[in-house]
């Protein structure tokens, strides 16, 4: 089940006047970046990471709204809950789409009834539109979803799903980046029809273990589980000084470099954080704690920010302070247009740069000045 357009559908909710509208989320400015954009503003050709400006262009009566995080967050949790509720596993995505494994529900429901019902009860109760694929495993249910948008539903039996699938461009393929679609494309292969009949050893050539996973999407194949989803998913880290310390701007400067460290990993794992949590120990012992709840992200500045706000509210006693520690939870896996949520461009870009370094020169190869020569 994928939300449509959701972040646009979440504005349309709370203004109705913006309804069949060409709508853009992102930044307006030249620098900016487009989220998210509706139907209708796709009709131009303005799609996700293009430039604010190129969006313009195309659309000059496009409504700009720079978005509001929270508010897309809150939606999100709402449909969870819901989902979690009524259906017997499920595995959230992204912050707007989650996999649902009916197996077994045959006996006691017919399960594309079953899904009907479940997407018009979720349409009744958050106002928001929604559409799903229903088929015979996670690569299959997406590909049909895509095909069933917008706010449709859509059913691919077994002994359909070839016919379903061969007549599709490649690119509807889930994980098939633009650099793979280029070097199908000139060797003809443009087709899932095509692509499935290529034989496994020259795949494997052409793009390793990447090439077979590819060959096997094109015939319907995939056995990747849903993962149950669990709320309390998390990552962390702690540091114990090496002496007792008041010296609060390198505290701040450990929590920066902290956060820094644990927001690459939430990027390299393709994950997103909607909740920090700072703990300090005092040299008596006493722990303390406390977490906000923030929207969905994996930028460092943001969580920088939010890391150290929270430090702030709890170190309220001016005792030294033996340790400090840093955790994100309620981890999804990020979805691109949430990774581009950023008024400007170049930000966004520089992050990438900076992992691309990391992933080449290692994790400490660049880093902020102010956390440099920290001697804990």
């Amino acid at each position: 089940m994928d939300q449509d357009a959701f972040f646009v559908s979440v504005e349309v909710r709370k203004d109705s006047s913006l309804a069949g509208k060409p709508i853009i989320i992102g930044g307006s400015s030249d620098r900016g970046v487009v989220a998210s954009c509706s139907y209708e503003a796709r009709k131009f050709g303005i799609h996700a990471a293009m430039s604010s400006r190129a969006a313009k262009l195309l659309c000059p009566h496009a409504v700009f709204i720079k978005g509001n995080m929270d508010a897309y967050s809150e939606a999100s949790h709402e449909i969870t809950a819901l989902l979690k509720e009524r259906v017997p596993l499920l595995e959230k995505a992204s912050i707007d789409e989650h996999y649902i494994d009916m197996t077994g529900m045959d006996r006691f429901h017919g399960t594309m009834k079953y899904a009907q019902e479940l997407r018009q009860f979720l349409i009744k109760e958050t106002q928001l539109p929604i559409s799903f694929g229903l088929s015979v495993n996670k690569t299959v249910s997406k590909i049909v979803t895509n095909e069933s948008k917008p706010n449709g539903e859509k059913n691919v039996l077994q002994q359909e799903v070839q016919s379903f699938l061969n007549p599709l461009s490649i690119r509807k393929i889930p994980g098939l980046g633009d650099k793979t679609f280029i070097k199908l494309s000139d060797m003809g292969i443009k087709k899932i029809c095509t692509l499935s009949q290529i034989h496994p050893e020259q795949m494997h050539m052409l793009l390793g273990k990447n090439g077979l996973s590819l060959l096997n999407k094109a015939k319907g194949i995939d056995l990747s589980p849903v993962i149950p989803y669990q709320e309390q998913k998390s990552m962390g880290t702690q540091c114990t000084f090496k002496a007792d310390t008041i010296d609060v701007e390198t505290i701040k400067n450990l929590i920066t470099s902290m956060v820094i460290d644990l927001a690459f990993e939430l990027r390299q794992k393709k994950k997103l954080a909607a909740c920090i949590t700072v703990t300090i120990r005092y040299a008596n012992f006493e722990d303390v704690t406390r977490q906000i709840t923030i929207p969905y992200t994996s930028l460092d500045a943001t969580l920088i920010a939010k890391a150290k706000e929270l430090f702030r509210q709890l170190y309220q006693k001016r005792m030294l302070i033996r340790l400090v520690g840093v955790r994100f939870s309620n981890l999804v896996t990020g979805h691109e247009q949430i990774d581009l949520y950023s008024d400007s461009k170049e930000e966004y870009s520089l992050y990438q740069a900076m992992d691309k370094i990391r992933n080449r020169f290692g994790g400490k190869a660049i880093t902020m000045a102010s956390i440099l020569g920290l001697d804990l």
